[in-house]
């Protein structure tokens, strides 16, 4: 890594472990499939009008799929890119960045260079790298890719949950992902205490302990993410590891109150003083979740859920996807029962404040 790189590196790293709220991006379709071109762009402006820190693109949210077409890839990812350029800070949050342009890559380590230099050529400024795809998929081939993908970005080491494409993976996997200098974040998502413990304790112990931010991935534990530190005395010193913000799936809809969320749980624990409404919180959205993600059918309608928040709101008109996910029956019929018992913490009144101008 030359100075220059270590510098950006080291940079985003500090940005990314200031409290960051990364909503993943949806991927808005018309009827026959066909990208959105109004609706795509009106979500990326209802994002960070909502005063997100960065947007991920090209992630399960915004459907694996994507990555069969490189051109509509390209597209999506130049889209979101020129659109966050042209958009200006959130007045309740304004950035001192520009927003933080992470993008999703896929497949095996070819495709996955070949991925990250596009993203690289429009402005992206980290990699999440996803498993799905791959041939051959190992600790050892995912060492590889991200060793080859850090080449061209800095990188965000990602545990993904089983249920949508994860695999189990070692303390010793995660010991050797966090020597690569690249890497500058991990997002921590199998949905899983132990597999998350197995993360941040094997970061604790690590010599670049303070050189790779924690990122909450875990729907199901946003709050309890948020709050919990991990601590460990090493060779004499007390270390402590905590998720300050997140990268997440459930955060493409109420972006609005899951920065408001970030920031209150990050002042109680400076403070030292976690009230039990922000405990309460948790216990809401992950109800809140469990419709827009289709828990009760082991997440089988998570990302058209998601799209199925925004239909209802008025941002995009359908929930076409690009492979075969479908809500799962009654999802829909949850998701407005939702909708009416938790409005803040969807954005409701923002979105209907807002979606005019954002779609014009």
């Amino acid at each position: 890594m030359t100075d220059l790189e270590e510098r950006t590196a080291t940079d985003l790293h500090a940005r990314l472990d200031a409290g960051v709220v990364i909503p993943a991006h949806p991927l808005a379709l018309d009827d026959s499939g066909a990208l959105d071109l109004a609706a795509q762009r009106a979500l990326t402006r209802y994002q960070l009008a909502a005063g997100a820190h960065g947007l991920a693109v090209g992630v399960h949210t915004t459907q694996f799929e994507l990555h069969h077409d490189p051109g509509l890839l390209r597209t999506v990812w130049e889209l979101a890119a020129r659109t966050a350029e042209e958009t200006p800070p959130a007045a309740a949050a304004p950035l001192a960045h520009r927003p933080v342009m992470v993008a999703g890559l896929v497949g095996d380590t070819a495709q996955a260079v070949r991925e990250a230099e596009t993203a690289r050529e429009l402005g992206y400024e980290a990699a999440l790298m996803s498993p799905w795809g791959m041939s051959k998929r190992s600790e050892a081939t995912l060492l590889e890719r991200a060793e080859a993908v850090g080449e061209v970005l800095p990188t965000i080491g990602f545990y993904l949950q089983n249920s949508v494409g994860g695999t189990p993976l070692t303390r010793r996997f995660w010991r050797r992902l966090f020597e690569l200098e690249s890497v500058v974040a991990v997002k921590v998502a199998p949905f899983d205490r132990y597999r998350t413990n197995d993360v941040l304790q094997e970061l604790l112990a690590h010599d670049r302990w303070d050189r790779v931010a924690v990122l909450t991935g875990n729907d199901d534990a946003i709050v309890h993410d948020l709050l919990t530190p991990y601590r460990a005395t090493v060779k004499g010193q007390l270390r402590e590891v905590r998720a300050r913000g997140g990268l997440l799936g459930q955060w493409a809809v109420g972006t609005k109150a899951a920065v408001e969320l970030v920031a209150r749980a990050n002042a109680a624990v400076a403070s030292g003083a976690i009230d039990q409404d922000l405990m309460a919180s948790a216990t809401d959205l992950v109800e809140v979740n469990a419709a827009v993600f289709d828990v009760a059918h082991d997440f089988a309608g998570c990302v058209p859920g998601v799209n199925e928040v925004l239909r209802q709101q008025g941002l995009v008109s359908t929930t076409t996807s690009l492979g075969p996910d479908l809500l799962s029956p009654g999802q829909s019929e949850l998701i407005t029962s939702t909708r009416s018992r938790y409005p803040e913490l969807l954005d409701e009144q923002f979105v209907t404040d807002g979606k005019d101008a954002w779609l014009s």
